[in-house]
């Protein structure tokens, strides 16, 4: 029987080590670098939505394989309402940095590089912006969204408008309106922006803006580069697996969701030992939620106090506290999840609504299960030698004050509380010492 209880747990060891290796060399293959393309071809991303580091991530990766490939050209396609001014300050980096010519193409019709996405248009290259498009409101703002006053607000906004001037004199831009979108948060449409010189041109589509910039020269570290883009190939570089799968759980809300899942998963398992799923559930939910944490910006002190909330609940259920453990557990995972993501933007912050709201879920579950275990600690035994206690019995000897009893079929020596007992009288059992019953007089009701 231990034989083969062994060769299945030896199979379900080479299995999970076969699963993982599968994943493994999936994700190294989803994280390749880019497509294949010929020398000289246009490498097109699409970066839409919030500037993270999973797009910081995505146009390294991009624009390196186009390095390699030595690409003609690489076009971002930017739709985004701003994010981490962390992550924008790498991607600006990485396009000043790079071998080949960078375009940001604001599209589609309807997008826009608002705050952030400005930045990053005026580091580029070259410029250029789908009809009905906008670019502007690019003014700091602080973790609850609101404008940063006193002297930290005029030091934060100085070194953005020194950095939008920088970029706008680095490309020949517009580098007073670009002060005036920072310190004003003013916005402009695509023929403003063309007309304002703000961004190079205007393109209905790809197509157009390829032939457009086509003999067009641009400044690289190394020298000078002409484009040639009208007749290149063209190849779409896109997003991974990996990078799609960060950009699901890279979000604060769910990073502090599977922080907690995990942590209860593992606390079910160290409840109820052998609960296999639970604690599988909970390894892998903690493994996603430091993986989610990886690409975000957060506190340490945060995560330490979620992980102590689990502890804590998990003390409530062996220590007699009464309570006091499992609304402690309460409190660290309220100021662990708000503290987790507090420095960050309010697009890039734990929901305080979920915070109160898994606190008080949890905390109620921690407390009905202590009232459970206080109930069924305080109930009588229903099992084993401690139910004879309060039972009734009769005396085959006379107890002086040892001697036999006589209880649901069975003789047991007996030593009476309250003086001699005659045979044939009843006696009460008032405790049990190991095979030794304690018994007293029974007397009659009445009397």
């Amino acid at each position: 029987m231990k034989t083969t209880e062994f060769l299945r747990s030896s199979r379900r060891k080479r299995f999970g080590l076969a699963a993982l290796l599968l994943l493994a060399s999936v994700s190294i293959f989803a994280c390749a670098g880019g497509p294949d393309a010929p020398r000289g071809a246009t490498h097109v991303l699409t970066a839409n939505g919030t500037v993270n580091p999973v797009m910081q991530r995505y146009i390294d990766r991009g624009i390196g394989a186009a390095e390699e490939k030595n690409a003609g050209a690489v076009v971002i396609r930017m739709d985004t309402p701003g994010g981490l001014s962390s992550s924008m300050d790498k991607i600006i980096e990485r396009i000043l940095a790079s071998k080949v010519p960078v375009v940001v193409y604001v599209w589609p019709s309807g997008g826009r590089a608002a705050s952030a996405g400005t930045y990053i248009a005026y580091a580029s290259h070259i410029a250029a912006m789908a009809p009905a498009t906008s670019i502007g409101s690019a003014t700091p703002i602080d973790a609850s969204g609101g404008d940063i006053g006193g002297d930290l607000g005029n030091k934060i906004k100085g070194d953005a408008v020194a950095k939008i001037r920088g970029l706008a004199q680095l490309r020949d831009r517009n580098g007073d309106w670009g002060e005036r979108a920072v310190r004003e948060g003013i916005s402009a449409h695509t023929d403003e922006a063309v007309q304002q010189h703000i961004v190079d041109l205007e393109a209905d589509d790809l197509n157009g803006l390829l032939k457009a910039i086509d003999g067009r020269k641009v400044s690289l570290e190394q020298g000078e580069a002409t484009l040639a883009t009208a007749n290149a190939p063209v190849v779409y570089n896109d997003t991974n697996f990996i990078e799609d799968f960060l950009n699901i759980i890279a979000e604060p809300n769910i990073a502090f969701l599977l922080l907690s899942l995990g942590s209860l998963g593992i606390f079910i398992e160290l409840l109820h030992p052998g609960t296999i799923f639970a604690g599988v559930f909970g390894v892998i939910s903690l493994l996603l939620g430091f993986f989610a944490l990886s690409v975000l910006p957060f506190n340490w002190a945060g995560v330490a106090l979620i992980l102590f909330a689990f502890l804590l609940f998990g003390l409530e259920m062996f220590i007699t506290s009464h309570g006091i453990l499992g609304i402690g557990g309460a409190v660290a995972l309220v100021f662990g999840g708000l503290i987790l993501t507090s420095d960050n933007p309010p697009e890039f912050q734990v929901s305080r609504w979920l915070v109160f709201g898994l606190a008080a879920v949890l905390a109620t579950f921690c407390l009905v299960i202590v009232a459970n275990i206080i109930r069924i600690r305080r109930m009588p035994p229903r099992m084993g030698i401690e139910t004879m206690v309060g039972k009734r019995a009769v005396a085959r000897s006379a107890l002086e004050p040892s001697g036999f009893v006589f209880l649901n079929g069975e003789y047991w020596s007996a030593e009476a509380e309250d003086g001699a007992v005659k045979p044939g009288e009843g006696v009460v059992i008032t405790a049990v010492k190991g095979l030794k019953l304690r018994v007293r007089k029974h007397k009659p009701e009445g009397e």
